[in-house]
């Protein structure tokens, strides 16, 4: 894997001490001259960039959400997939235990607050550096304030309006008075963020200048993340939701806007497309690649756009993520096998995601149509696999992204280095709950998707944040709102299904008709084309149906039993979400510290 300066953020940032007494808004080291020596050369002054950049999420280790990091309980904490490990923290968001003092609620708050205060901390002092170039500290500049906006992006998902701190500095010695700042609104955050992008993507390169810089801000990721901006802004949960009526601040201003704009649609749908029309293919392009025969292979190309590093496809990846600490969780246990095909299998993918991938022939499962068998078994080759093998027929005929997202009873194995091993998922099976102890899948169905056909102790590669399908998606679901029937909707959703190997609509498979319909299959194909990307989670949100999604019985298979039982779809658990639960509460200390924050609705 490619050697990039960024990796420098494992490094602690040598003799800086930052106060803490004033909470989430001390933003200055109490010790100026030692801030002084930081940029008095290079070497450490770039430090303080990678430790801003440190605070940017490792979402390939998910199970260790919530210990004062910023790593997200997205996957399991969606309808997408359950761990089955007590202390991971999605399980206390599925349940619905936790509240403004828990510590899984202050970690986000707490370090991208951290981010945004040392990112502004940087700008102010870049220019003192005696030994960088203009340019490279314009560049810098703009990276820090990509950075802050990013950060301030990611606090608004989470928690809806924030307090904007913008450029001020305040001072070590600041008084209680003046560190009480209350929220601004979503629409003035909204306004920030994107204004903060466009200007940091003028000084920013389309391209990293070599190798050693990839992981770095470009100007695509700070275009690409203003239109993801706009899209939330545009969405139900932010976009006229009368539910927050009383979120208000003491002085009266309203936190989220009361009537909805159907300008804001347009904007987003703007947005993507400029990014489009700007980087597309000139700079990326979805990722396509040929089987060893030379034929076009969809289940490869959907495989292979998250493990292979820095493919055109790629928006933006985390170089230092904890790659193997995911591959163990979708590593299923496979007693008796090498230690390079043995984990965990413990991030079970729900019996709802299973059954959202369409059949080869692109229809739904519950179109008459599809194909589709409930029960019998008959013999099957995967993609992935070098014979048929006897298989349920609900897992027979699946797209190619099914065979890239799931692993399910009596399928082979990607490794193949140390021999061919078939999972068994049932009670006393090689991967089964009676044999792996605590180590076992919880619904039946282990995620595959982002694990590598190799030794899963082995990362050396980064983990995809952001990639153009999704952009793609995103501009076909706000020009649908926006202007339904532009043609352009059916052109880029058909985008997506072409590489994904199925049926383009209005080619085989009947296009939605008006703009109701056209939006449940944009939603549909963004849940099996996004699945386990930590997409799900945001979305279900922001569209306003996580009462729907997020609550009651969550299915899987009858994982304490052997063959044939094993595969009767059983209630695993059952789920709370309420009205509350859209936006996490803001920690209970900070609304202590600042009088004038005013905390969520419901919390």
């Amino acid at each position: 894997m490619k050697k990039i300066l960024i990796m420098s953020f494992l490094l602690s940032l040598v003799s800086m001490n930052f106060s803490c007494k004033k909470g989430y808004l001390d933003q200055v080291p109490d010790d100026r001259l030692t801030l002084d020596q930081t940029f008095n050369n290079r070497n450490t002054a770039l430090k303080f960039l990678a430790n801003i950049y440190s605070n940017m999420p490792d979402e390939a280790s998910q199970r260790f959400a919530g210990f004062g990091n910023t790593v997200g309980q997205w996957t399991g904490g969606s309808d997408e997939a359950e761990y089955v490990w007590g202390f991971v923290t999605s399980n206390n968001i599925n349940n619905g235990t936790y509240d403004a003092s828990s510590s899984l609620i202050s970690g986000f708050w707490t370090y991208f607050y951290q981010g945004i205060r040392n990112a502004g901390v940087f700008m102010d002092n870049i220019d003192k550096v005696p030994d960088l170039t203009p340019d490279l500290k314009t560049q810098y500049k703009a990276e820090a304030r990509a950075l802050r906006a990013l950060y301030y992006f990611y606090l608004l998902r989470i928690y809806g309006p924030v307090v904007i701190i913008g450029d001020k500095t305040i001072a070590p010695d600041a008084s209680f008075n003046d560190v009480q700042l209350p929220r601004n609104s979503y629409d003035e955050c909204v306004s920030y963020v994107t204004a903060e992008l466009d200007q940091a993507a003028k000084d920013l390169p389309a391209l990293p200048s070599n190798d050693n810089n990839y992981g770095r801000f470009t100007k695509g990721f700070a275009l690409a993340i203003k239109s993801e901006m706009l899209l939330y802004a545009a969405s139900p949960l932010y976009n006229g939701n009368t539910d927050y009526a009383p979120m208000k601040n003491a002085d009266g201003k309203q936190l989220i806007t009361q009537q909805p704009d159907a300008n804001k649609w347009k904007l987003a749908a703007d947005a993507a497309k400029e990014f489009i029309d700007q980087f597309v293919p000139a700079v990326y392009d979805l990722y396509r690649v040929n089987d060893p025969s030379g034929n076009y292979s969809p289940y490869l190309s959907c495989r292979d756009v998250l493990l292979k590093d820095w493919n055109k496809e790629v928006i933006y990846a985390n170089i230092g993520a904890g790659v193997t600490n995911r591959q163990y969780e979708t590593t299923p246990y496979h007693q008796g096998a090498a230690d390079e095909d043995r984990g965990a299998g413990g991030l079970g993918a729900t019996q709802g995601m299973v059954d959202a991938y369409f059949m080869a022939n692109g229809r739904a499962i519950d179109d008459a149509a599809s194909g589709y068998q409930k029960t019998g078994f008959s013999d099957f080759k995967a993609p992935y696999d070098d014979q048929s093998r006897s298989t349920y027929n609900q897992w027979v005929g699946r797209e190619p992204r099914f065979y890239v997202g799931i692993t399910y009873n009596g399928s082979e194995w990607l490794n193949k280095n140390s021999g061919n091993v078939i999972t068994q998922l049932w009670n006393t099976g090689n991967s089964g709950r009676n044999t792996g102890g605590n180590d076992y899948c919880p619904t039946g169905y282990v995620v595959r998707k982002n694990m590598p056909p190799s030794d899963r102790t082995q990362g050396n590669r980064s983990w995809v944040m952001l990639r153009l399908a999704e952009i793609y998606l995103n501009y076909a679901e706000a020009l649908n709102e926006s202007n339904p029937g532009n043609a352009d909707v059916l052109t880029y959703i058909n985008l997506i299904r072409n590489r994904a190997g199925i049926p383009e609509y209005g080619k085989g498979v009947p296009a939605p008709v008006g703009q109701e319909a056209m939006r449940l299959a944009i939603r549909k194909e963004r849940q099996i084309e996004l699945a386990f990307e930590n997409n799900r989670f945001f979305d279900v949100r922001r569209w306003k149906i996580a009462e729907t999604t997020e609550s009651g019985p969550t299915y899987g298979l009858n994982i304490s039993a052997d063959l044939p039982d094993f595969y009767k779809v059983v209630s695993f658990e059952n789920r709370v979400f309420s009205k509350k639960h859209y936006f996490y509460p803001l920690p209970q200390n900070d609304i202590n510290s600042d009088k004038l924050l005013v905390q969520n609705t419901g919390w």
